[in-house]
C-alpha cells in the first residue's frame, strides 16, 4: 500500500518512493510562505514584535536568534519605529536597560567607547526612545569643524559678524531646539572653545556671533567619545568641569571583542543588509566561517564586521562566505609580534603538535557525532574538504569509541 504525507508529520518513514518525497517538500513550503506571510502582516499591522529565527547546524554552537523590529518600549514610539540596537549578550543587554532608564528624561548622557562600537546607534535609541522623538536630531562631528567656525556652528552668526557672513545663519543648538543635540566626538573640541560650551550647558542660553540677543537653548544634549576623558582632564586638554557636566548618565559601549556572543547575530544583520544594498546573490555563512568571525579580535569593532561582511559577500557570488583578515602591525620577517626583550615564548615540539591536532580531531569528530560530510559535519566544522578529512583520519589511526 502506497503511503501518503500526513501534514503535521515531522519525518519520513524509510523506504519511501518520490510522489511520497516531493508532497512532504510541497507541504514544508507551503507552510513556510504561510507562516512568513502571517509575520509580515503582523509586521505591517505594528501588532507586536517581528523576530526572525535562524538556527545554526547542530553542530556548531551558535543559535542565531535576532529581532528584526522590535521596540524598546511600545508606547513610546510611533509608526512602529525598529529599534537599531542589535544584541542579545549580557553586556548589550546592559545598555538597553541603562538606554530605557535615562531615555525618558532630560539627563545629559556620556557614551564612551572605541570607534566603530555603535555610539552612534546608542544616541539615536536614546532620542527615539525619548519625549523629544518628534523633535529634531541634530549631530554635531566635533572632529570636524574648524576651530575659527566652532562657534558660528554651534550658535549660528548675525549677517555681517565677519567677512563671509553674508546672511543670518541659525547653529545646531537652534536647529535642534526642542529636540536632541548629538555632539560626537566631544573631546576634539579646543580647550579654550570648552568654556563656551560649559556655559550653554549650565545657563541654558547663547548668542549668535555678532549678535547680544540672548537665546534660550532647550535641547537635550548627548555627548560621545572614544577618548578617556578623565586623561584628557590629566593633560590639561579637556576641562575638568565640562566633564562633569556632561557625565551626568554615563553609558560605556564595550568594545567588540569583550561581546563576541552578538558576532553571529550582527553577522547575520549585515548579510541582509549587503544582499539588499549590493544585490549579490545570497551566500551561506557556514559554522567553520562564524568560528572564524569569532575568534577574531576585532580591532575596528562593528564596523570592522559590517565591512568584513560586505566584502566576503561580493567574493562569495552566492558560495560560502570566506574571511580574509588583515594582519595589524606585523612584523612580514616573524611571527611573533612581542619585541626582542620582552619574556620568550614557550615552544611545542613537533610530537606534541602532532598531539594536539589528533585531539582536536578527535573532539570534533565527536561534537558531530562522527559525520564528516554536510552541513553539520566535521569537515564543514573545520573549514577543510571531507576527502582532507578523511585522509587525516586514516593517517591518524582514529577509530570511533564503541
Amino acid at each position: 500500500m502506497k503511503a501518503t504525507y500526513q501534514p503535521n508529520q515531522e519525518f519520513l518513514t524509510k523506504p519511501f518512493d518520490d510522489d511520497y518525497l516531493l508532497e512532504a517538500v510541497r507541504s514544508a513550503v507551503a507552510g513556510a510562505n504561510k507562516s512568513e506571510k502571517s509575520q509580515r502582516k503582523s509586521a505591517e499591522r505594528g501588532s507586536g514584535e517581528f523576530t526572525e529565527t535562524i538556527r545554526a547546524p547542530k553542530a556548531s554552537p551558535y543559535q542565531i536568534e535576532f529581532v528584526i523590529s522590535s521596540p524598546l518600549n511600545g508606547s513610546n514610539r510611533t509608526g512602529g519605529a525598529a529599534c537599531e540596537i542589535i544584541g542579545q549578550g549580557r553586556t548589550w543587554r546592559q545598555i538597553i536597560k541603562q538606554v530605557e532608564l535615562v531615555a525618558r528624561t532630560d539627563a545629559t548622557v556620556l557614551i564612551s567607547g572605541e570607534t566603530g562600537t555603535g555610539k552612534e546607534l546608542v544616541a539615536r535609541e536614546l532620542h527615539r526612545s525619548s519625549r523629544r522623538k518628534d523633535k529634531p536630531l541634530v549631530r554635531v562631528n566635533c572632529a570636524c569643524i574648524p576651530k575659527e567656525l566652532y562657534e558660528s556652528e554651534f550658535f549660528g552668526h548675525a549677517r555681517g559678524a565677519f567677512t563671509s557672513a553674508v546672511r543670518d545663519r541659525i547653529g545646531r543648538f537652534e536647529a535642534a531646539a526642542g529636540g536632541t543635540l548629538f555632539l560626537d566626538e566631544i573631546g576634539e573640541i579646543p580647550l579654550e572653545l570648552q568654556s563656551k560650551l560649559l556655559r550653554v550647558l549650565q545657563e541654558k542660553c547663547y548668542e549668535r556671533v555678532g549678535e547680544e540677543k540672548s537665546r534660550h537653548a532647550d535641547v537635550r544634549i548627548i555627548a560621545a567619545t572614544n577618548r578617556d576623558l578623565k586623561e584628557e582632564i590629566a593633560r590639561g586638554r579637556f576641562r575638568e568641569d565640562l566633564y562633569y557636566r556632561l557625565n551626568v548618565f554615563p553609558i560605556k559601549v564595550a568594545p567588540l571583542r569583550d561581546r563576541k556572543e552578538d558576532i553571529p547575530l550582527l553577522a547575520s544583520h549585515f548579510l541582509r543588509t549587503a544582499m539588499k544594498e549590493l544585490g549579490c546573490p545570497r551566500p551561506r555563512l557556514t559554522p567553520a566561517g562564524l568560528e572564524n568571525l569569532r575568534i577574531y579580535d576585532w580591532p575596528g569593532n562593528i564596523r570592522e564586521l559590517r565591512n568584513v561582511i560586505e566584502r566576503a559577500t561580493i567574493v562569495a557570488q552566492g558560495g560560502d562566505l570566506t574571511f580574509d583578515f588583515p594582519v595589524m602591525g606585523a612584523d612580514p620577517t616573524s611571527c611573533n609580534s612581542q619585541t626582542d626583550d620582552a619574556v620568550e615564548r614557550e615552544y611545542v615540539t613537533d610530537a606534541e603538535m602532532r598531539r594536539r591536532e589528533r585531539e582536536n580531531l578527535f573532539v570534533v569528530l565527536q561534537k558531530t557525532d562522527w559525520r564528516i560530510k554536510g552541513v553539520d559535519g566535521a569537515a564543514e566544522l573545520l573549514g577543510i574538504k571531507p576527502t582532507t578529512l578523511i585522509s587525516r583520519i586514516e593517517k591518524m589511526g582514529l577509530r570511533r569509541p564503541a
